[in-house]
């Protein structure tokens, strides 16, 4: 696989962080612009995408806003027919999964879907001349048919029983990218999809402007245009939302519960299988120490995080399946608060010694490592600092850093990360590629090139498996071994907070996975918003 920046990691231009947005209806100290007309809304949110492609990676479980799959989630997230008329049918096997499209159903240049681009499109992703780092994903797509123009065949190599969740991959017009270089295609930053809303204009480090798709087939959005403001520094977003320029936006829980009692405005505090943890690399000879590792998730006061960092919205994190999946292991979970005694015999009896100044020493080398996190992101910062304070109680040094991502990318085997994932769907997705030693050093899976046979075992077996008692079986174990190994330093899992002005009406929170700037954010169903 080519090393590429995955987008589970967005970018953003760090110069637009204090820019003003001259929008329709925004006011700041820059702009007297009129208020917004009605049916536009505006949102903030921290992250940008790198492409708006979902071959590379765009909104990979639906809710895309410029794309639809051929299923889609409800604000349960249980699946629902999408671009397929019904639910695709799974033959007794497991092995062939059939779809029928619905009638009907425009692209937003005019041109009709067909089975050919849903083919096309999956296609596309496993083709090794095209960076998607959803290839993994469909190790089990053998190939994909479409015997008419309505009907799409999916065969694969192995029953799989998470499949139709893969199916909320937004599809593509076929036409529009045959015979081009995907990686550099023009459609990535102007694309064609059949979602309620099309591209308008991308200014990069500033703002995406989408407009209604007329003949979307689920019926006209209810707001003729949606403006996604990209803000990377926290504080500068909280500012402007407090300053009136969005209808809504992301914010770290802090800086939500600011606006907490205030009657123009309203707070969601959205449930998420979104974990935050430190990576701790295998190419580091401190944190490679199982006794390092071991005496960290000791240390940590996992439930003063939750407290007085994310002010309530959150729970202390033990793994990376959330303990509201089916798949979870109770026995996991460990001290929610710090166990400084235990910890401090771990180490004692493992060689390292308290040094003169404090830090521990093992073999003339000091328990000291660096732990990164993004600069821009507050609240990894102070869970940085915290976990900073918790090691310093039993004799281990940990300098925080804030880094640009740029400067991150060459230290992540060298180098602790303040890092976030997860996922509320099948404990197959984003496991499987970040615990896994086929992916070891691939970008930002498995960054810290960890390896255990046992774990791959596992994970691999909950891709084979279709009977579900088999499958927890095998989560159970690959949990129960990540809890051995520590890996990572597992925090917290979040709630995930916005700020919505109290005009505001349709908002349907849904359970949230990492992910959640353009696409899978509260307004996954914006194109029902009204005001009041």
């Amino acid at each position: 696989m080519i090393r590429k920046r995955p987008t589970l990691r967005r970018l953003v231009a760090v110069a637009a962080a204090g820019g003003l947005l001259a929008l329709p209806g925004c006011t700041s100290a820059a702009t007297t612009d009129a208020p917004a007309a009605a049916d536009t809304f505006v949102v903030a949110t921290a992250n940008e995408p790198e492409a708006l492609n979902p071959v590379l990676n765009y909104g990979v479980d639906g809710a895309s806003l410029i794309f639809d799959g051929l299923v889609a989630r409800d604000a349960e997230n249980r699946l629902v027919p999408a671009l397929a008329r019904d639910l695709p049918v799974v033959a007794p096997d497991g092995r062939t999964v059939t779809a029928v499209l619905r009638d009907g159903v425009l692209f937003h240049d005019g041109s009709t879907l067909t089975a050919q681009d849903v083919a096309f499109t999956y296609r596309a992703v496993l083709d090794p001349k095209v960076d998607s780092t959803l290839r993994s994903d469909l190790d089990m797509l053998e190939s994909v048919e479409a015997p008419d123009a309505s009907t799409v065949v999916f065969r694969l190599r192995y029953a799989y029983a998470p499949f139709l969740q893969r199916l909320a991959l937004g599809v593509v017009p076929a036409k529009a990218l045959t015979g081009q270089d995907i990686n550099k295609a023009e459609f990535n930053r102007r694309p064609v999809g059949t979602g309620p809303y099309r591209v308008e204009s991308w200014t990069p480090g500033d703002r995406l402007v989408l407009a209604a798709n007329e003949r979307y087939f689920a019926g006209r959005p209810t707001n003729s245009r949606l403006v996604v403001a990209f803000v990377a520094d926290d504080n500068v977003r909280a500012q402007r939302m407090r300053a009136g320029e969005f209808d809504v936006a992301e914010l770290a829980p802090k800086l939500a519960a600011g606006f907490d009692g205030n009657t123009g405005y309203r707070v969601e505090r959205v449930p998420t299988a979104d974990y935050r943890g430190v990576m701790l690399p295998m190419g580091n000879p401190v944190t490679a120490d199982p006794a390092i590792r071991r005496a960290l998730t000791l240390a940590v006061d996992r439930t003063a995080m939750v407290t007085g960092i994310l002010g309530g919205a959150g729970e202390p994190a033990y793994g990376p399946v959330p303990p509201t999946s089916e798949f979870a292991e109770p026995s996991v979970a460990g001290r929610p608060t710090a166990d400084p005694t235990a910890a401090t015999a771990l180490l004692d009896a493992a060689g390292w010694a308290p040094g003169p100044d404090g830090t521990r020493v093992k073999d003339g080398r000091p328990a000291r490592l660096t732990l990164m996190y993004p600069a821009s992101d507050s609240l990894r910062k102070e869970l940085a600092l915290a976990v900073t304070a918790d090691a310093k109680k039993v004799g281990i040094q940990v300098t925080p850093e804030g880094l640009t991502w740029d400067a991150i990318d060459p230290r992540l085997n060298t180098d602790a990360l303040l890092m976030g994932y997860g996922t509320p769907y099948d404990p197959d997705f984003v496991s499987y590629k970040l615990f896994g030693s086929r992916f070891a050093g691939q970008g930002y899976f498995n960054p810290g090139h960890y390896r255990s046979p046992v774990v791959d075992q596992a994970l691999q077996a909950g891709r084979d498996q279709a009977d579900p008692a088999l499958r927890k079986a095998a989560y159970a174990t690959f949990q129960k071994q990540l809890a051995t190994d520590v890996p990572w330093l597992f925090l917290t899992y979040l709630k995930h907070t916005y700020v919505l002005k109290s005009s505001v009406q349709g908002a349907q929170p849904r359970v949230e996975p990492h992910e959640h700037d353009v696409a899978n954010s509260l307004w996954w169903n914006i194109h029902t918003w009204t005001r009041k």
